[in-house]
């Protein structure tokens, strides 16, 4: 038996749907589908005989539920992934080493990095926290998905942001202790890959399955808007670390970002608004946990 615990949400509620074409895939396969928001995730996983294959189907925001159900560390039971969202950010960062549509997942949702928002209880990320427009453009992308059930345009969204409605911020980011103070900031993401966004390659030299464990927080700033605006869509190709004037990349295991105004911030696609800080762990200190919300403040 193979189990398909597929996300109704994904792809602007084309999650069923993308998730059956599992079976073009599989095609001699039993396969069992179940609808992930509506089953107990922890006793699903745990009663499934061990001779059987779990795999999900969704987008990040799915593989983002499905790990912080299970604290950063989903044991027991081998599972595999098929990617049916609408970025993909995660597979798309995989697949120079991950060639088949349907890929094993555990090795990269292991002992992932954990962010604090404000101060609150820590979530584990798999791809990257953003903060700036970047989570402008999920609250307002949100927003849109209440009235319509049309594909978002984020990069849209961001340079209309950019041109009338968001204002760029003064930052200071704390990496391993050394405060580094910005004015005119545009977006400050913390990445754990190398792509978040619906495919920008934010941190091009990110490994996601490195040995020591590093983030990459990048530093996009700048005064002129107009600048601003062509540097901005090179950040898909990864070329935007070339102007070193206005990108900052930095590297560490504990990384603080504080704005000067809130803002909206984005954990793996998920929004959070209003935000003044946050604090990312590459690994969660020893003597904090998730729940324990003054760890944001070390």
């Amino acid at each position: 038996m193979t189990n398909v615990l597929y996300n109704p949400l994904a792809d602007n509620k084309r999650g069923e749907e993308n998730a059956k074409k599992i079976k073009e895939i599989l095609k001699n396969a039993e396969l069992k589908f179940a609808d992930i928001t509506k089953i107990d995730l922890h006793e699903f996983i745990n009663n499934v005989p061990q001779k059987d294959k779990i795999i999900i189907a969704g987008g990040d925001g799915t593989l983002n539920y499905l790990v912080n159900k299970f604290s950063g560390n989903v044991t027991g039971h081998p599972l595999y992934y098929y990617a049916s969202g609408n970025g993909n950010d995660f597979k798309v960062d995989i697949s120079e080493k991950e060639h088949g549509k349907i890929i094993r997942l555990d090795k990269y949702i292991k002992d992932l990095p954990i962010v604090y928002v404000n101060g609150g209880k820590g979530v584990r990320f798999l791809n990257g926290v953003g903060f700036g427009i970047d989570g402008y453009c999920c609250e307002v992308g949100d927003e849109m998905k209440k009235k319509s059930a049309k594909s978002i345009n984020y990069t849209s969204i961001a340079i209309k942001g950019m041109l009338y409605d968001y204002k760029p911020r003064n930052a200071v980011v704390t990496v391993d202790g050394v405060k580094h103070k910005y004015n005119n900031v545009w977006l400050v993401p913390t990445m754990n890959g190398r792509y978040y966004g619906g495919g920008m390659k934010v941190a091009p030299d990110q490994d996601r399955l490195a040995a020591d464990r590093m983030l990459t927080t990048m530093v996009f700033h700048c005064k002129s808007k107009l600048k601003t605006l062509t540097v901005f869509p090179t950040i898909f190709k990864g070329k935007h670390v070339e102007h070193t004037d206005i990108i900052d990349m930095l590297t560490g295991r504990e990384i603080t970002v504080e704005f000067d105004k809130p803002t909206p911030l984005q954990v793996d696609g998920e929004t959070y608004k209003s935000v003044s800080h946050y604090n990312a762990f590459a690994k969660l200190p020893e003597d904090h946990n998730e729940d324990n919300e003054t760890a944001a403040n070390v």
